[in-house]
């Protein structure tokens, strides 16, 4: 799969940037939508003043899940549970693929210690696969209403990485999640903390699998943090 086929949406910085933020969006979504779901939730668009943001679109593949209907997603699945094997044969690729727009953005003059990568759901799970595995010198990645799932190599590549330096995570998860599992996100960030990554983990009581404003400005506080955006 080629780069020209990963389409993707850019919301410029308001003035001179040397940073992005790359957000990926949930299972059978698109840019587009993921787009307008943040701003109907935030009263406002998802947008830094000092840093751009990109939102990828995946490409439509046959997707499991679904009977094998064809769907947006960044890669295929047995089923939506953590003890199953992951599905590298999809994932790996869809990592190359995101690694070459991290290099777009490098070739025009932003350093990947300025790039933050995440996204929700089945975005998340992406995001942590690149950051964790490919991409370690990110300044950070973030994962909402997100997984990984019980053996997954995220985890091995980690075991064997100790000695270097790996992006914080930024994580939030409803405790209503009834797709994505509260117990299951927990899971995945403990896992990353024993792996020898920096977490900042929040829950929330009332909310299901989505996003809410106080997740998404805390969001926007953290990578303007990491990015030292104020």
């Amino acid at each position: 799969m080629s780069l020209t086929r990963l389409k993707f949406d850019i919301i410029p910085a308001s003035c001179s940037h040397a940073s992005s933020v790359i957000f990926l969006h949930g299972s059978g979504d698109t840019a587009d939508g993921l787009q307008d779901w943040l701003s109907s939730v935030l009263g406002k668009r998802f947008s830094f003043s000092k840093a751009r943001t990109i939102f990828p679109t995946a490409p439509l593949r046959p997707y499991t899940p679904m009977m094998g209907a064809p769907s947006n997603v960044w890669f295929d699945r047995r089923k939506i549970a953590p003890n199953v094997p992951e599905d590298l044969e999809t994932i790996n690729p869809m990592c190359e693929e995101i690694g070459k727009l991290i290099q777009q953005e490098v070739d025009q003059g932003v350093p990947k210690k300025k790039i933050i990568l995440g996204g929700f759901s089945m975005g998340g799970c992406l995001a942590l696969h690149v950051a964790y595995r490919f991409q370690r010198e990110l300044a950070g990645v973030f994962a909402l209403s997100s997984f990984l799932n019980d053996n997954s190599i995220v985890y091995k590549d980690l075991a064997g990485a100790s000695a270097e330096v790996k992006p914080p995570l930024f994580a939030c998860h409803g405790e209503r999640d009834e797709l994505v599992l509260h117990q299951w996100g927990v899971s995945t960030t403990t896992k990353l903390q024993e792996g020898g990554v920096d977490v900042e983990f929040h829950s929330y009581p009332r909310l299901c699998h989505e996003m809410n404003r106080e997740e998404l400005e805390k969001l926007q506080a953290w990578i303007e943090d990491r990015l030292s955006l104020s």
